[in-house]
């Protein structure tokens, strides 16, 4: 049975080589044809082609499709086949430079062209081999990436507090997805069918607060020609989500807490309580409790909301997860617009972690949106994103070893400190035999009073520290 990733898209006028298409059948090729963009797409629904070759003709200006007008397409690692007089072209040599994987002269040779797709096959399925780890939400397309442990652990609490129906007050810096975070819990919870509702506390105008959140009645004060539903109110069955939630006015803060607590809304000009089956989401970048300590935040709010809390962590705590992130937002922004720029280069991957990133993933969404725009080459580099390397560290850091070797040291002497440098005690806490302890004494040169001595051994009879004899 032919494997089924062995599946080539042909475009263009393919009938001058007929026979070579034939020989690539023989040798395991299933060769699927498409005259147009439209026929493409279609084609990649039923086939799964991670390669094709695209025939130019002697004259030609322009690839018979434009391969990266869409998404898919642009993911097919192109060969195109083309008269060698044509490549004089400065247009023609940069259309097949920013767009296939290779090329083959007229007339081509079956045997080279098979070994060719094999290997754009090969870096077709390195990139499906990695793909990037999401929390997705089902009902929308926003994504949570990243698969450090980090990361992991930011899942498992979503998860967690998806599954009850408390408040959550969720903390991190600027740019670190707390409305994301925000979006899944409220999709994986009981409530993902409701409404969604975002509130910004802090572009809210003052003298708005209390009816864009509960409401009002007709005739309530002068311009208001007509009931309104308040965007609690209007999150019945939902999650409300209350962001920068420390720039909440001090006085709305206590009509917030007033429903907080029973869960009804007071309308402007109301007469009556209005109940409400609601979740509410709050999130902050700054630090609640010290705000409470100066009275800027109540707090009584502060506890109402911080029932649960999940915490959002700065881009710089997980480095790994940064290339995965720069290469969905690649992704995402070359389906939007077509770009002849086919990813980063790995200068650029070391560099990006080493940036800092203090706008965080914010920083980062915009950086490589402007680097699209940017480059010139196929491959994204450091100053495309606005960054520099930094500095080679410096002759005298110390290295992994060095580190584990110091901590080892200390916690050797703390062991033997509270155990009143009894060897056993302490080689028992610290879970390992006297002889290895022994050991370890020799390697890190502590006699077992805890001090440092210079040149001292083990006899392998006794397990003593003995003093060399000094030349």
């Amino acid at each position: 049975m032919m494997e089924p990733s062995r599946q080539l898209m042909t475009v263009g006028n393919t009938t001058s080589f007929r026979d070579t298409l034939q020989q690539l059948s023989s040798y395991g090729w299933s060769i699927h044809h498409a005259d147009n963009a439209q026929e493409a797409m279609e084609l990649l629904n039923s086939q799964a082609c991670s390669v094709g070759l695209i025939a130019m003709a002697p004259s030609a200006s322009s690839l018979p499709l434009e391969v990266n007008t869409r998404y898919g397409l642009s993911q097919i690692q192109w060969v195109a086949i083309i008269e060698r007089d044509a490549l004089q072209h400065d247009k023609i040599r940069d259309l097949i430079y920013n767009a296939c994987y290779a090329y083959q002269d007229y007339p081509p040779d079956a045997r080279r062209l098979d070994i060719l797709l094999e290997s754009a096959l090969g870096m077709a399925s390195l990139h499906e081999a990695h793909p990037i780890p999401t929390l997705s939400c089902p009902d929308d397309n926003h994504h949570m990436i990243g698969e450090s442990s980090v990361m992991r652990e930011l899942y498992r609490t979503i998860h967690k507090v998806a599954g009850a129906d408390a408040p959550v007050l969720i903390t991190g810096e600027s740019g670190t997805g707390k409305e994301l975070t925000a979006r899944a819990i409220h999709a994986h919870s009981s409530r993902g069918h409701g409404p969604f509702n975002v509130v910004n506390c802090g572009a809210l105008p003052s003298g708005l607060i209390q009816s864009e959140l509960f409401g009002h009645e007709k005739g309530a004060f002068t311009g208001a020609n007509q009931r309104k539903i308040g965007i609690i109110e209007n999150s019945q069955g939902g999650t409300l989500f209350l962001d920068e939630i420390g720039d909440l006015p001090l006085d709305m803060q206590v009509n917030l807490l007033r429903f907080l607590e029973n869960l009804k809304v007071f309308r402007v000009g109301g007469l009556k309580e209005i109940p409400v089956d609601v979740r509410v989401l709050a999130a902050t970048h700054v630090d609640l409790e010290k705000a409470v300590e100066m009275g800027e935040f109540r707090e009584d709010l502060y506890h109402r909301l911080n029932v649960l809390q999940v915490r959002t962590p700065a881009l710089r705590e997980h480095p790994e997860d940064i290339e995965p992130l720069a290469r969905f937002f690649f992704q995402k922004f070359s389906a939007e617009k077509p770009s002849r720029v086919r990813g980063f280069s790995h200068d650029c991957t070391v560099v990006m972690r080493q940036h800092p990133w203090p706008g965080n993933i914010r920083e980062l969404v915009n950086r490589v949106r402007r680097s699209m725009v940017m480059c010139e080459q196929r491959l994204i580099r450091p100053t495309d994103m606005g960054l520099e390397r930094r500095q080679s560290l410096s002759r005298d850091t110390d290295t992994l070893q060095q580190v584990r070797d110091m901590a080892e040291s200390e916690a050797i002497r703390a062991a033997l400190a509270r155990n009143k440098h009894k060897v056993l005690h302490a080689a028992r806490e610290l879970g390992v035999s006297r002889v290895t302890l022994y050991r370890l004494l020799e390697k890190h040169c502590i006699d077992k009073n805890g001090g440092s001595v210079d040149g001292k051994t083990v006899d392998p009879s006794t397990f003593r520290l003995v003093q060399l004899t000094s030349t």
